[in-house]
This record gives C-alpha cells, structure tokens and sequence, in this order.
C-alpha cells in the first residue's frame, strides 16, 4: 500500500502527538513540554519529553525518538502501514484504496522492491510448509514440539527439494531474476540460469524490528551441506546490525534481554513465556548488534550453549557487551547443552530459576580461567592469582574494582590485603589499569572526538532555530545548509530553513523524510539538543546580553568547523573552493557583527 505525502501529513497534522502519547504514557507538565518515564527502557527518573510545539517525542536516556508515526510503531511493533491506519481511524479520516500498479511498483525504490520479494517469499514458504511437499518440514518443527500457534506466529515455513521452485513463483508475480538474486533468494549460473538459493530446508524468516522480512535462515532437512544457510548481505539485510526475534522482544518490557546462538533457541524460549529472547544472525556477536541492544536494555542475559564453542562465544560477547556499556551475566544451563534442551527437559520454572541466578559476567570469565590451572599446586594457584590481578585492573574505577576484589577474594579464599597487594604490582609493572577518563568541562565538545563536538554544536543550532526561528533573520547572512556537513543534518537545515522563511516550517514532518529508525532516532536528537552556551550554561539561565553572546559564539563555532571541513576536502571536492573563499569571507563579517535579540 503507497500514501502520497499530502495524506500521510494529514494523518499526522490530525493527530496531537500529546494526546496519542497520554494514551501509552502518564505524563505532566513541565516548561513547554510534557515529561514521563519512558516507554522504551525501564527508568525511574523521567527522562523522556513530548513536545506539542515540535510534535515530537525523544527521550534523553535511551535516545528513542521521533513522531507520532515513530511512536505508534516503536510501541507498538507495528509497520508504517498499520500505524498509518491506526492514526487514520483515531482521527476519522478515510485512507485511499490505493494498491500497487506496475508502474509504481517500477517507479518505487529498490529497498522497497526487494523488501516485496522477500514478503512474497516467505508467503510462498509458510504455505509450502503446510502442504504435502512440506510435511517432512512439518514434522521436524513439530519433532521439536513447537505448536502450529508458534509456527504461525514465527512465519516459519519449508522450501521444497526441487531448487526453482521459489524463482519460477517469484517471475509469476512480475519480478526480475537480478532482483530476486540481488535479495538472496537465487543464484545464477551459465549452466543452470537462476535457481533458488534455499530448497529442502525448513525456513527461518528474519524480521527488523518493523516486521518487515529482510532475510532468511533455512536448515537442511537430511544429509546436507551446510546444516545451516543464512541470506547473505543484501541492501536489506545486514547481518551486523540485525538480531533474530527482537521485533518481538523490544516490547517484553523485562527489563532484560537473553542473548541466544540459535533461532530454535529464541523461538521455544518465546513459547516457553520467555519472550525476551534474541539471538545473532549465524555469525559471532557484533558491537553493532551491542548498540541495537543499548536502545532496549541495559542488561544482556548470555544463553550461549555449554559446549566449549559456546563457552568461548560468552568470553567474546561479555567484551562488547562492556565495550557497549552494558551489564552482561551467563546462564548456567548444564547439565544441558543449549536452552531449548533446558527447558524441554526440567521446564519453564527451573529456568526463571536460572535467569534470577545467572552469573555476573566478571566472575563467569574467571570461573573460565580457574580451569586453566591446577589450584592444589602453590605455583599454578599463584598464577592463577596473578591472572586475577590483571583482570581487576581492567577496572577504570577505583570503587567497582575493590568491590570486585573483595568479592573474588571472597569466593576463592584469598587474602584481600594481599590481592589488593598484588593488584597494585601487576599495575606498577604492566600500567594495566585503566585511567579515570575525565568528564569534558563545557559538555559541548570533548577534544579527543572532534566530529561529535561538531555535530553537537550542529545539532544546538538546529534545536535553537526550532525553538526561536525569530533568530533565523539574525544568523542567514552567514550560515547557510551547506554549514551543516553530516549528510542527513545538510538535509534537515534545507528544510528548516526553506521552512521558516515560507512560514511553514514543521519538526514533526520532518521526521517522515526518513524510513530508517536509526535516522528518525536521529532527527529526533537534532531537535531536542540540550541548548547551552560555549561555557555549557543553559539558556534559560543566562541574561539577553549573555544569550546574544552565547549566540555569537556558536554561530561563529559552526561556520569555523564548516570552514575548516570544505578546506580539508579541497582536493576532493570541486565545491569546496567556492565554499571556502565564501566561508572566509562571512567569517570575517561574522566576527565583527553585533547580535541583537528580541526581548
């Protein structure tokens, strides 16, 4: 279904974002916004802001972000064509019938296109499953006692034994042998042409987090090879930033998340009422996957299988997952090897047991490391002490590393002086231990991360003009879009600016310019950026004349950076000299202009 711009701007224009939200979330008054905790981490203290005059929602602990449209399928897990639909209904507006025509659909983006063919797919597997070339799929789901309700739920599905099937389904319905190769689903050959990338294997449908299928996984059915094959990157599908079955997980709302190896894992634990459960997509756990997971939780569960494999995985994972920030424990399945066995054989309340039980990630690595070392001999217990040492220095903070050591001296029946002790000589010897790393003074730009200082001044000039566009006539002589040199700020400033001189100007509109969430995430930020000056006062605390001042400044800061970005990319890009000849120029007008601000 395609909804023209002028109807999906209606749809929102008639839906109070505070109104639609106030129906999810208790929230107050507070300034010029609303305030309440957020919907999409669990919190205490209120961090997430509605804002009636932007339309807009973010929140300043998890960065979840958007508009009414973000809101309705983040909360929701809902495509845009049910909350479109959803919105629609609540302000009584009747939406066309409007389906896809063959000139749209060559007219609609590939992301879309490839998006429809994996739609089509999984239709065409899920029915295959449930005829007779499919039973021996069938059979094996059921063999691993999964109801039809989870098989439905799931999409799962089977791809027949003959290897064209899906490619002469999928030509049926109008689509082209180097999309369908392009999405993964086929491969193409001289000798053979194109044929289908998955047959005889029961099938996995990967979805984002919006439901949309962007891949698949399929196990072989007998003897073959390889037992397991997943879709390869395609421009939907990238395996390191996607993780299996958090569509479903992100709304749990457990305050936890189970990191698992497998997909039958995630799915019997989800049937198990364990619907927290996710698992990577046939590769080692990623740090991008980590910073998916830090928008949902702020604690990772490990159920990796008992197995050394497995064992090694959870040591890997536990690293990013505190590369990522986040708090990280393993579950102890033995005397079985993965979950679904776990549960299958003692059930669903031993393993709550074993979830509130599972083991802090620190004390799981050394466990790990006392199997290295014989610890009845003196020599072997004293390197294995040693070995604890340089771990505790990894600790940045003098507090979270004595607390460490006091329990680990504790558990293992060392003398904590003497650990404290040994720790200190491992240190002075090796410089092991991780320094304090100090809090920047302004909170505008740490120095040793030049880009994000730029973009955050980038980002307090975007949320200023949106509070007080009266400034807009004050800085146009010397900023313009160009000005803002990250590719998705350019186009915000663009319409911000065209939006402001028009009168029509619109935050929330803005917001659906963008189909990735990561993105609206984004725009979301760019206008709720706290607004301080160069000195890191807020605003609101500082007299007219400091604020003409404060805004000086950072107008000056922005066409600075600007200025010094196109002269870096002189050589690569032909505009950049016309910029930086333009640049100087309004830099030195800048510098002697006076600012002057409405009371």
């Amino acid at each position: 279904m395609y909804y023209s711009d002028e109807i999906v701007e209606e749809v929102r224009s008639k839906n109070n974002i505070v109104d639609v939200i106030s129906g999810y979330v208790r929230m107050q008054k507070k300034g010029n916004n609303y305030v309440g905790l957020c919907p999409f981490h669990n919190e205490k203290t209120p961090s997430f802001s509605v804002s009636e005059q932007k339309q807009m929602y973010y929140c300043f602990g998890c960065g979840a972000g958007g508009n009414v449209y973000s809101f309705i399928m983040q909360y929701e897990n809902a495509t845009f064509q049910e909350a479109i639909k959803t919105l629609a209904d609540r302000a009584s507006i009747k939406l066309p019938e409007i389906e896809y025509t063959e000139e749209m659909r060559k007219a609609a983006s590939e992301k879309t296109i490839l998006l429809e063919i994996n739609k089509e797919a999984a239709k065409y597997f899920y029915y295959s499953l449930r005829s007779e070339k499919g039973k021996i799929g069938y059979d094996y789901f059921k063999s691993r006692e999964l109801t039809d309700e989870t098989m439905k739920n799931w999409g799962l599905g089977y791809s027949n034994k003959y290897s064209d099937d899906l490619v002469k389904y999928l030509r049926s319905k109008g689509y082209s042998d180097e999309m369908i190769c392009k999405v993964g689903l086929a491969t193409r050959d001289e000798a053979r042409g194109s044929h289908d990338k998955f047959w005889n294997r029961v099938m996995f449908p990967i979805q984002d987090i919006n439901h949309r299928v962007i891949g698949f996984g399929g196990r072989v059915m007998g003897e073959g090879e390889p037992k397991y094959l997943n879709s390869p990157e395609t421009p939907i599908f990238d395996k390191s930033r996607n993780l299996f079955g958090l569509n479903f997980a992100r709304s749990s709302k457990k305050g936890h998340i189970i990191l698992c190896e497998g997909y039958m894992d995630v799915i019997s634990m989800h049937q198990a009422g364990f619907t927290e459960a996710v698992a990577s997509l046939g590769t080692a756990f990623t740090s991008g996957q980590a910073s998916i997971l830090k928008r949902f939780t702020e604690n990772v569960i490990l159920s990796y299988d008992s197995d050394g494999a497995g064992t090694k995985a959870a040591i890997r994972a536990i690293g990013i997952l505190k590369e990522a920030g986040l708090s990280g424990r393993v579950l102890d399945l033995k005397p079985y090897k993965d979950p679904d066995e776990f549960i299958k054989n003692l059930g669903k309340e031993a393993f709550e047991e074993r979830i509130k039980n599972a083991r802090n990630s620190f004390f799981f690595e050394i466990d790990i490391l006392a199997r290295n070392y014989d610890l009845s001999d003196p020599e072997e217990k004293t390197k294995f002490h040693r070995e604890i040492a340089k771990k505790l220095c990894g600790f940045p903070e003098e507090v979270e590393r004595n607390n460490y050591l006091e329990a680990i001296a504790r558990e293992y029946g060392i003398s904590a002086e003497s650990l404290r002790k040994l720790v200190n000589t491992v240190n002075n010897q090796t410089g092991l231990a991780t320094p304090v790393r100090p809090r920047p003074k302004s909170g505008i730009q740490e120095k040793n991360n030049p880009d994000e200082g730029r973009k955050k001044l980038q980002r307090i000039l975007v949320t200023w003009l949106s509070e007080e566009p009266e400034i807009y006539p004050i800085i146009s002589k010397y900023i313009s879009a160009s000005d803002f040199t990250e590719d998705l700020y350019h186009k915000i400033a663009e319409k911000l600016f065209d939006g402001i001189v028009s009168g029509g100007f619109n935050p929330a509109s803005m917001v659906s310019m963008f189909e990735d969430e990561e993105e609206q995430r984004e725009v979301a930020a760019l206008f709720n950026t706290k607004i301080t000056g160069l000195d890191g006062m807020p605003l609101e605390m500082q007299n007219k004349q400091d604020r003409e001042h404060a805004l000086k400044d950072l107008v000056i800061k922005v066409k600075e950076n600007s200025y010094e970005y196109y002269s870096r990319n002189l050589g690569a890009d032909v505009n950049a000299l016309s910029e930086v000849i333009k640049g100087k120029k309004q830099l030195e007008e800048l510098k002697k202009a006076n600012f002057v601000l409405k009371n």
